[in-house]
């Protein structure tokens, strides 16, 4: 591509972004606003902002890469990935919007009435938030390299100001305007050079797809244990991540929760078609990029070429930094958002550090850590770290979501055991798959693909500690049953007598 079209591309969706944020900051007033849009936002708005944020970098260039690399076997990566929502439908999105809550921290405390359960949520909210900024950045530095020649620590640093400044201009209320209109252009950036791609492979005479991995690219090893982690991961992963919770608490009520999270269902199903296509063709055009993220930045300049192909790859690279811009900044408030209450309010109790103030500095302290670690240079494929991070949220918030929505037995030892087991034993096989360079052996693909044992380990903690603690049950739960699954039309207060009965 043209250097000049990829610096175009990345300065005119930047601006955009700014620009759109800027609005945000005209009506964003309150501490409300800040964190949840003062509970406003309608479903089809969100449900964009939702596909805007959770279109990641995984999702606009790893999952082409893995399908080009690996074959049809990486399909399960976008199956799962919506397929989440199902579960997030089901069983958690009204109930989590009518708990009143701000952040996943607050649900904790107020569910369980524990300072301690509420600690070890936040705790894991900044994990699991940076461990997912981390692939972002590095996939914008590899994206404005691949683009405009650029070194690769500069998109992640481009993406990291541009964020900052949008989050700590408007909040939750800058950010949705800014994810709504991303989520609408990285499906024009990915469909539209789609559609011109097939025409050239249509005029090929339509040659067949290999299949199989790569030559050279051995085939992952164990890989029906490694599928079925990875479907429990992905399948349960996404009630866990925090910035997709956030987003249902900026609903005005549970009933339109459920309403976005279905039309979400809609926006995303759309969109996975278009990368598993682009990875198909890499494996006729592009087959010498097998093991990199780059094959969706470099079809249109390989099958198109000339003029054509440096304006769709221009559109590609705009639509790629959105994914960016667009998965960073929900990532940055919802981790901001644990910072600014449970770190920087409470340290400096009696300050003028309160309030927005306090979510502002949040905001830079959540986007510079995972920023130096992706300057750092870990070397792990988009779509394999982003998966890493849904391990860590179907190992921790999945059983504390789920047994502290639908069970009342559940205990603050039980919960904060629970997210201890989970959360150490999925961090430390993440750990050990960023550092340490893993074989063919079980104990490393049980490292890589960790949900299989972690998940059952952590729901199995919660349940026996809070049978042996049942005389820690907090003394609010009925009350608090009753508010999460009553709906918000329903103004009577059945008691907790009556509430008891009825579970």
């Amino acid at each position: 591509m043209n250097p000049a079209a990829g610096w175009t591309a990345v300065f005119v969706i930047s601006l955009a972004t700014a620009v759109i944020g800027g609005f945000g900051l005209r009506i964003s007033r309150t501490t409300s606003d800040f964190y949840v849009a003062s509970r406003s936002v309608g479903p089809v708005l969100n449900a964009s902002a939702i596909g805007g944020e959770y279109l990641s970098a995984a999702s606009f260039l790893g999952i082409a890469g893995l399908i080009l690399t690996y074959g049809a076997d990486m399909l399960w990566y976008p199956v799962g990935w919506t397929a989440g929502y199902l579960v997030l439908l089901v069983l958690v999105a009204a109930p989590l919007r009518r708990s009143g809550a701000y952040t996943l921290p607050d649900f904790a405390e107020a569910r369980l009435e524990s300072q301690h359960v509420r600690s070890w949520s936040g705790l894991l909210v900044c994990l699991i938030g940076w461990l997912y900024l981390m692939p972002q950045f590095q996939g914008a530095g590899i994206t404005l390299q691949t683009v405009t020649g650029a070194p690769s620590w500069l998109g992640g640093v481009v993406v990291a100001a541009v964020v900052v400044l949008n989050v700590v201009a408007g909040g939750m209320r800058s950010i949705t305007f800014v994810q709504a209109f991303q989520y609408w252009l990285k499906l024009t950036a990915i469909g539209v050079p789609l559609l011109f791609l097939v025409m050239v492979w249509r005029g090929d005479g339509a040659p067949p797809v290999p299949t199989g991995p790569m030559p050279d690219i051995d085939r992952p090893a164990h890989a029906l244990y490694s599928t079925y982690s990875l479907i429990l991961a992905t399948f349960l992963g996404t009630m866990g991540l925090p910035h997709v919770l956030v987003r249902f608490y900026t609903n005005p009520d549970g009933r339109q929760a459920r309403r976005t999270t279905l039309a979400v269902l809609g926006l995303l199903g759309l969109f996975y078609l278009m990368p598993a296509v682009y990875g198909a063709l890499g494996r006729i055009y592009a087959p010498d990029l097998a093991g990199s993220d780059t094959v969706v930045l470099e079809l249109p300049g390989r099958m198109v070429g000339g003029l054509g192909g440096d304006l769709l790859g221009a559109l590609v690279a705009a639509g790629a930094f959105a994914a960016f811009l667009s998965t960073c900044s929900g990532l940055t408030v919802s981790v901001a958002g644990v910072l600014s209450q449970d770190v920087l309010s409470r340290s400096f109790t009696g300050t003028s550090l309160r309030g927005v103030t306090s979510f502002r500095l949040a905001a830079c302290a959540a986007v510079a850590v995972p920023l130096m670690l992706a300057l750092a240079g870990a070397d792990v494929p988009v779509a394999n770290a982003v998966g890493l991070a849904f391990a860590v949220a179907a190992s921790t918030f999945c059983p504390l979501l789920l047994l502290g929505i639908w069970w009342r037995r559940l205990t603050p030892p039980g919960a904060v055991a629970g997210l201890v087991v989970g959360g150490v034993l999925s961090a430390f096989a993440v750990l050990m798959t960023i550092a340490v360079d893993l074989d063919a052996g079980w104990v490393d693909t049980l490292l890589a693909q960790p949900a299989a044992w972690s998940v059952p380990a952590a729901f199995l903690t919660m349940l026996v500690v809070s049978r042996l603690t049942r005389s820690r049950v907090p003394p609010n739960v009925d009350r608090t049953m009753v508010r999460l699954h009553t709906p918000e039309q329903v103004n009577v207060d059945r008691g907790p007598e009556a509430v008891r009965a009825s579970l």
